[in-house]
């Protein structure tokens, strides 16, 4: 992999670290730029967004045509790093989750009437969407999680279209979403069971049961359960054909593991940084702590782990780029920057001590946030499986390099 940067890209990085250092950072520091959730506040957000628009850094990973950047994933990743060095970063780019993943699977996906009525409103900042596929475990123990063929929801043809009933929990967005992105089950068929569906929020038939209180930060919108009794989609709403809900799943899901981790790195880097001034100015047992070989070490240890997670990014994103579905590029770039992440906001509240547990700097946040990283998009246990699955089936070929033709 080549890691230079071509001059537009590096420009474009420079343009969106002044917008974060200089617009966002101060308002972090300010309680007033907060919703009720601890994410920016709507109006706030939305004035931000203004700015950012005319700067050529709005919606990176849509299509030109439709308003947005354009970029390969590789460009993707080192914009979504800088601008996440800020908690209110990529919603004010438009490109933060579950928008972002949305967004590219429309464009991947969706027809070109689909894509008008679906995706351009969200490229456009005018409204929000959610992905629903996440459902509570029933009675027998099954849960649809990160396994997709457990889904109950089921989705049943009618003259017209489709009628909707079942549950989902734990969709992100949903109470301010406007646009949703539904996986229901259509037959018992273990590959061809499942098909996606497109909704509107003003559709009468479903309902949000409540807002899930979690640990952390929320995005705007929280993380909900969702009850469907009787939502009437038409077939035109349908995402490709019936029983390529599996497929629509994989084609999200993986990008979005990896636009996840792209972020990840922005908060780890961050937490360092604040981190390390602090140590630099803090005098403690005749020193700067600083100074002081075991933090030092510390230091020393969370860096080589964010950089070890930028690379298997990286690599990742330029598969990505080749067109490759890129599993086990994906599954180890998550694993190893959600702990990446979880050690540089850990290492940074221990070095501030107690003014890192307190909310006078963004770091404690961040430790709350980092926590659902080893989680959401599929546990690392779960990613663990299936490199190990991935080491049986290719044997000495899994450590291979891609081969350059031509």
């Amino acid at each position: 992999m080549d890691f230079h940067l071509s001059p537009e890209l590096e420009a474009k990085r420079r343009t969106v670290r002044a917008f974060v250092e200089d617009r966002l950072f101060p308002l972090e520091a300010d309680p007033a730029s907060y919703d009720a959730h601890e994410n920016i506040r709507i109006d706030l957000l939305a004035q931000l967004r203004a700015e950012t628009r005319p700067l050529g850094i709005w919606a990176l990973q849509s299509p030109k045509v439709r308003g947005g950047g354009g970029l390969k994933m590789a460009e993707q990743a080192v914009l979504y790093e800088e601008m996440n060095r800020s908690i209110f970063g990529p919603v004010c780019f438009n490109c933060s989750a579950p928008d972002d993943g949305n967004m590219r699977v429309l464009a991947q996906a969706g027809t070109p009437a689909q894509q008008d009525r679906w995706l351009q409103p969200i490229i456009d900042g005018q409204v929000g969407s959610s992905f629903v596929m996440t459902e509570p475990m029933t009675e027998d123990g099954d849960g649809c999680g990160s396994d997709p063929s457990l889904t109950q929801t089921t989705a049943t043809r009618t003259n017209t279209g489709w009628t909707i009933r079942g549950r989902k929990w734990f969709i992100t967005g949903a109470e301010s979403a406007k646009h949703f992105i539904l996986i229901a089950r259509t037959s018992d068929d273990t590959r061809k069971g499942l098909s996606a569906f497109l909704f509107h929020a003003d559709a009468p038939g479903w309902r949000i049961v409540r807002r899930i209180p979690i640990m952390g930060p929320e995005e705007h919108g929280g993380h909900c359960e969702i009850e469907f009794d009787g939502l009437e989609i038409p077939d035109e709403d349908r995402l490709l054909n019936v029983g390529d809900g599996l497929k629509l799943t994989q084609m999200r899901l993986g990008p979005a593991r990896l636009t996840h981790c792209m972020r990840w790195m922005g908060l780890a880097r961050r937490s360092l940084e604040i981190a390390i001034a602090y140590t630099q100015k803090r005098r403690s047992f005749g020193g700067r702590l600083i100074d002081h070989e075991s933090v030092q070490t510390m230091i020393g240890q969370a860096g080589m782990e964010i950089q070890q997670a930028r690379l298997l990014t990286m690599q990742a994103a330029t598969a990505l780029d080749r067109g490759e579905f890129a599993r086990k590029e994906v599954s180890m770039a998550k694993v190893v920057a959600a702990d990446a992440l979880h050690r540089a906001a850990d290492t940074a509240l221990q070095l501030l001590g107690a003014r890192g547990y307190s909310k006078d700097t963004p770091v404690e946040w961040i430790y709350r946030y980092a926590r659902q990283a080893r989680l959401v998009d599929g546990a690392s246990e779960v990613h663990r499986m299936v490199l190990a699955n991935a080491m049986l089936k290719e044997g000495p070929d899994f450590f291979s390099w891609p081969v350059a033709h031509g």
